[in-house]
C-alpha cells in the first residue's frame, strides 16, 4: 500500500529528471547501446576461447557477463566521462561497493584522446569573451595532459609574461553528465521503489553525493576557490615560504576555463631529483607533513588526492599542492575519532585503534574488539613490510625521466589502494560502515606513509616531534 502511494511521486520525479535531460538522453542512449554492443563483443570473442582452452564450466568473469567486474569496467571506460568518473568513486568507495569490484575498478584510468586544438580554441574564445591572442602570448597546442572531462596545456600571458597552464573543459562534457547521472539516478529512484531494502542503504543519498562530487568536478569556479581557501591558509599560518598552490588568474578564468600558474618541480617519489634539490629531503617531507596536517583544521577543506602527481618539491624548494579537484571537509565527529586512530597507530596499540575504528563506524550489531584489533595488527605490521624497491627503480630506469614519473605514479596508487582496501575490509568483516570522509583521509596517510618509507625511512610519521598533528592546533572545531 505505501509503494502505490509512493508510485505518483516516483512518476513525477522521473517525468521532471527525464524532461531536464531533454534530447541529450536519446544521444547517450544510441551510445550507450554502441557501447554494450561493443564489450558484448570482447565477451563472446574470451567466451570462444575459453570454451576452446578450457573443458567444463567457464570461469566466473564469463558466466557473469557484462555485469562482472573487468567487462563493466570495460563497458564504462568505452562510455566516457561519466562512467570513469564513476568507476573512479566505486573504487574510493569500499563501504558501498562489493570488493571485487572495487579491486577492479582500481584499474579504471582516466585517459582520453586529446580534443583538437581548434575545438580548444573556440571553447577559449567562448568563454573568456575576447580574442585569445589579446590574453595569452603563447599557448602550447600540444596538451600537457588530457583526462576524459578537461585538457591542459602550457602557455605564456599577454603583458606579464607569466607562464600559465589552461584547464579547459572539453566540449559537451557537462551535457554528458548531466544526461548520465540523470539516468542513473532514474534506475535508483525505480530500484529503491521495486525493492523497500535499499532505502535502507540509501541507494538514492548515494547516487545524490556521486552527482554532487562529479558536477563540483566539472565547476572551475569551485576548484578555483578551493586552491584560494587553501592559499589562505598558508597565508594566515605563515606558511607561504614553505608551501603554495598555483596563483589563479581570475581574469581569464570561468567555470569552463581555469588559468593558473605554472609550477615547476618533481613528484615527491622521484628520489634522484629531489637529491639534486634539496640537501635534507627528510626536512621537505616534514614540511609538506605539518601544511597537510594543519590544513585539516585551520583550513575550509583538505587536499583529498595528495598522490605523487599532486604533491611536487618545486625547484625553489618549496612543497607545491596541485589540482584542488578532489578536496575533503571532516566533520567534529570523524575528526575526534581520527585523532585517536592516529595517536594509537603511533603508539602501535591496536585495542585504542579497533576502539577508534568501531566509534567512528555505523553498526547496529556487536563487535568483537579484540579479534578486530588482532586483525588491524596484521594489517599494519604488512604495511611496514611492504617493498618500496620498485618505486625506487622506476626513477632510475632508461625511460624518459615522463614516463619514469607515471609508472612510478601507477605503483604508488595501486599499492596504496590495496591497503586502503585492506582497513576497510576487514572492519566491514566486523560490520562496520564509514563516512567516506574517513576513507579519504585514511587514503591520504597511506601517500604520506609511502613518502615517508621513500624519503625519510627511519622516520615516524605519527611520534615525530618535528610533525605537529592537527588535533594540537587550535582550530575549527575547538571551542
Amino acid at each position: 500500500v505505501d509503494r502505490l502511494q509512493n508510485l505518483p511521486t516516483l512518476v513525477e520525479d522521473i517525468i521532471r529528471t527525464s524532461i531536464s535531460t531533454g534530447p541529450r538522453g536519446a544521444v547517450r542512449l544510441v551510445q550507450g547501446i554502441q557501447a554494450v554492443v561493443g564489450v558484448g563483443g570482447e565477451w563472446l570473442q574470451d567466451v570462444s576461447k575459453q570454451s576452446r582452452n578450457v573443458a567444463g564450466n567457464l570461469p566466473i568473469q564469463e558466466q557473469l557477463g557484462a555485469l562482472s567486474p573487468v567487462y563493466l569496467r570495460r563497458l564504462f571506460e568505452r562510455m566516457g566521462a561519466t562512467y570513469i568518473k564513476l568507476g573512479q568513486f566505486i573504487a574510493s568507495a569500499p563501504t558501498l561497493f562489493p570488493p571485487e569490484y572495487v579491486e577492479e575498478f582500481q584499474k579504471c584510468f582516466d585517459r582520453a584522446p586529446p580534443v583538437p586544438f581548434e575545438d580548444i580554441k573556440s571553447i577559449l574564445i567562448q568563454e573568456l569573451g575576447r580574442p585569445i591572442d589579446s590574453v595569452y602570448e603563447y599557448i602550447d597546442p600540444m596538451p600537457i595532459a588530457s583526462a576524459s572531462i578537461a585538457q591542459v596545456h602550457g602557455a605564456r600571458l599577454v603583458g606579464s609574461q607569466d607562464d600559465v597552464v589552461i584547464k579547459v573543459l572539453k566540449p559537451g562534457v557537462e551535457d554528458v553528465l548531466v544526461a548520465d547521472l540523470n539516468f542513473i539516478y532514474i534506475v535508483a529512484r525505480i530500484l529503491e521503489f521495486l525493492n523497500p531494502e535499499l532505502d535502507r542503504t540509501s541507494l538514492v543519498g548515494v547516487v545524490k553525493d556521486i552527482r554532487g562530487s562529479m558536477l563540483e568536478e566539472v565547476d572551475f569556479i569551485k576548484e578555483a576557490a578551493n586552491i584560494e581557501a587553501f592559499k589562505r591558509y598558508l597565508v594566515t599560518m605563515g606558511l607561504t615560504n614553505q608551501a603554495t598552490a598555483p596563483k589563479v588568474y581570475p581574469h581569464c578564468s570561468t567555470r569552463r576555463v581555469l588559468t593558473m600558474e605554472r609550477l615547476y618541480g618533481v613528484p615527491l617519489t622521484d628520489m634522484d631529483s629531489i637529491s639534486s634539490l634539496v640537501s635534507s629531503p627528510e626536512s621537505s617531507l616534514i614540511t609538506a607533513l605539518n601544511v597537510w596536517f594543519g590544513s585539516l583544521l585551520a583550513c575550509e577543506s583538505f587536499h583529498a588526492d595528495v598522490h605523487a602527481g599532486n604533491l611536487w618539491l618545486l625547484r625553489d624548494g618549496r612543497i607545491g599542492f596541485l589540482d584542488f579537484g578532489i578536496v575533503g571537509r571532516i566533520s567534529p565527529k570523524t575528526w575526534t575519532a581520527m585523532d585517536l586512530f592516529l595517536s594509537s597507530l603511533a603508539a602501535q596499540d591496536y585495542d585504542s585503534m579497533a576502539s577508534s575504528l568501531i566509534k567512528m563506524g555505523a553498526t547496529n550489531q556487536n563487535v568483537d574488539a579484540v579479534a578486530f584489533s588482532r586483525d588491524l595488527e596484521k594489517i599494519f605490521l604488512s604495511i611496514q613490510d611492504l617493498d618500496t624497491e620498485v618505486v625506487v627503480a622506476t626513477t632510475r630506469g632508461t625511460n624518459t625521466s615522463a614516463t619514469a614519473i607515471s609508472a612510478n605514479i601507477l605503483v604508488d596508487e595501486r599499492e596504496m589502494n590495496a591497503l586502503f582496501l585492506d582497513v576497510v575490509r576487514i572492519s566491514e568483516s566486523y560490520g562496520l560502515k564509514f563516512p567516506r570522509e574517513f576513507a579519504l583521509l585514511l587514503k591520504q596517510l597511506l601517500y604520506f606513509d609511502r613518502y615517508t618509507r621513500l624519503l625519510a625511512p627511519n622516520m615516524n610519521m605519527l611520534k615525530d616531534q618535528r610533525i605537529t598533528i592537527a588535533s594540537n592546533r587550535t582550530g575549527k572545531f575547538s571551542a
